[in-house]
């Protein structure tokens, strides 16, 4: 298991970017996976986009398909969310989690809050 530090967030308009980072320390050996997660006022976890440690493979949620771009830096253990042209609903608390072969998430204990300004 690892243990995942989200930075990154902040106000800013609609239109705009932001650029999120994830601190990851512990056995990074055996990273599968990683991924972004938000949770925004009142409604339930919502995926955001995954990253396959090793091969880099990507996939995102419809919703920012096209916007948003995960990336990470395996020499550094870090994994990076760039958020373009973002949207008042990308507003929410983003937790950055590591995917285990069974296909199960542990998530970050604490969030990055992002607000999106219309």
């Amino acid at each position: 298991q690892v243990h995942m530090i989200p930075s990154g967030g902040g106000l800013v308009q609609a239109g705009g970017s932001l650029r999120l980072s994830c601190a990851i320390s512990g056995h990074t050996s055996s990273l599968y996976a990683m991924g972004w997660f938000r949770q925004a006022p009142g409604e339930e976890l919502e995926f955001v986009a995954r990253i396959g440690w090793s091969g880099g493979v990507t996939s995102y949620a419809d919703s920012v398909r096209g916007r948003f771009t995960i990336s990470r830096d395996s020499a550094k253990n870090t994994l990076d969310l760039q958020m373009d042209d973002l949207k008042y609903e990308d507003t929410g608390v983003y937790f950055c989690a590591q995917q285990w072969y069974n296909g199960q998430y542990d998530y970050s204990g604490q969030g990055t809050q992002v607000t999106v300004s219309s």
